[in-house]
């Protein structure tokens, strides 16, 4: 998680890029607004959808607006496009009927002297009914059980240097590093100076190569912030992490992904579960309440610890990557990183290891309450890729919909997620 200046700046970031609106250099403010028209955004299969759209400016309608539409399930190519004028401003685009749970997606292009603005809505069709397309290996948690054997004898040797300048009146920080397979897991931890025991939040990573911050210091809590790729994550002024993206760990979600026992991800599932072990040897760990916490790339790695090691009790997942990969060899949308869109990375290997690796057959392993967070219009963790796993899922669960939201969150959305946790785990 990231301190409160650098969340507010990210979601800054996230809204103005976004598809809630366009601006262009001159400052000529265009809002399309397009959303599915029955209430709560959910259609029932074989039943008539419908969209919604506006195309505002300064806040009122644009008259006579030329506008394209495409719609179809997410992610795909869109099963119509056309073109229409709203004489007032506002419309309705027919989309048709789905026969499948699943997602429809409508995008809006409106184009004037200034620029080209677009925007999308998207409707749900029965997702709690979306089941996954991923086989389920019959070895699946064995091989898992295997590889976490296989590091029992693996000393964790772990080394803590205290980073006076990022610590306040209440918590010490440092930055960590301990054994895990084939190398190290380095983090950020976070521990309250006054003596006592405490629970404690192990914190995954979304996707790329970056350094952390600490979190949470002003909790009576212990946070791990881990970072994935076995490299220092406390360094902040340094050209490494651009030079490792570019470099040796470009398209790392991809490295030897047609062997199960060398995929690059093997080493982070188990770095995760080797933060677990981290965690219970600090002497100021209460032993008994830990949770999990990521988004994105951090959302999996939250329901895969959780799959894979009972010692967690909580976990928080925002929209979940690396879910149901194979959908897109079944005529839908996959999860993040998109792996089998394109036929070089179709191959019969790669499709096997993935069986391994994707979220929903850890997710059928989740025995803890969960809170799972993630909007409608997400186009880089597709929806249906989601309820996949979550649909997967047995133990008790909540599903929190910011339906309109992209791959960003609220602030709300966040505060939700902290403090659900914050309640699971008994911290004031």
């Amino acid at each position: 998680m990231m301190q409160n200046k650098s969340t507010i700046l990210m979601l800054l970031l996230a809204l103005l890029a976004g598809p809630l609106f366009s601006q262009s250099q001159t400052g000529d403010l265009i809002r399309i607004m397009v959303s599915p028209s029955k209430e709560g955004m959910v259609y029932g299969v074989n039943e008539d959808i419908q969209f919604d759209v506006g195309i505002y400016q300064y806040g009122q309608l644009v008259k006579n607006a030329e506008i394209n539409f495409e719609y179809g399930p997410e992610m795909m190519e869109p099963t119509k496009k056309g073109t229409m004028t709203l004489k007032d401003g506002t419309g309705q685009i027919k989309a048709g009927k789905m026969t499948d749970p699943g997602f429809i997606r409508c995008k809006i292009t409106f184009k004037n002297e200034k620029g080209s603005y677009s925007n999308t809505g998207t409707a749900g069709v029965d997702p709690e009914k979306i089941q996954p397309t991923i086989p389920y290996p019959d070895d699946f948690m064995d091989f898992w059980k295997g590889a976490i054997k296989d590091m029992e004898n693996l000393p964790l040797t772990p080394t803590l240097t205290l980073m006076p300048e990022k610590g306040n009146h209440h918590s010490d920080v440092y930055h960590v590093s301990f054994r895990n397979a084939n190398g190290y897991i380095y983090g950020i931890l976070t521990k309250p100076k006054k003596a006592g025991k405490y629970p404690a939040l192990l914190v995954v990573p979304g996707a790329g190569v970056r350094p952390y911050q600490a979190a949470h210091t002003e909790k009576n809590l212990i946070t791990l912030q881990i970072g994935i790729h076995g490299v220092p994550v406390n360094q902040y002024d340094s050209p490494l992490y651009s030079h490792l993206a570019s470099g040796p760990l470009s398209g790392y979600n991809t490295i030897n992904m047609d062997d199960r026992n060398r995929y690059y991800y093997k080493r982070v599932y188990l770095g995760c579960v080797r933060a677990v072990d981290f965690l219970h040897s600090l002497e100021e760990f209460d032993g008994e309440n830990l949770g999990v916490m990521g988004g994105s790339q951090g959302g999996a790695l939250s329901i895969i610890t959780a799959g894979l090691d009972s010692r967690v009790k909580y976990l928080m997942s925002y929209y979940p990557a690396l879910s149901d990969l194979t959908g897109y060899l079944h005529g839908r949308a996959g999860g993040w990183p998109h792996l089998f869109k394109e036929e070089f990375t179709n191959q019969a290997s790669k499709i096997e290891t993935a069986a391994y690796y994707d979220v929903v057959n850890f997710a059928k392993q989740v025995k803890v309450p969960g809170l799972y967070s993630l909007g409608f219009n997400d186009n880089v963790c597709p929806p249906t890729s989601m309820y996949s796993a979550i649909n997967s899922i047995s133990a008790d669960k909540s599903i929190s919909l910011y339906k309109d939201a992209a791959h960003w969150t609220y602030p709300e959305q966040r505060e939700e997620g902290n403090e659900w946790m914050f309640k699971k785990l008994g911290v004031k």
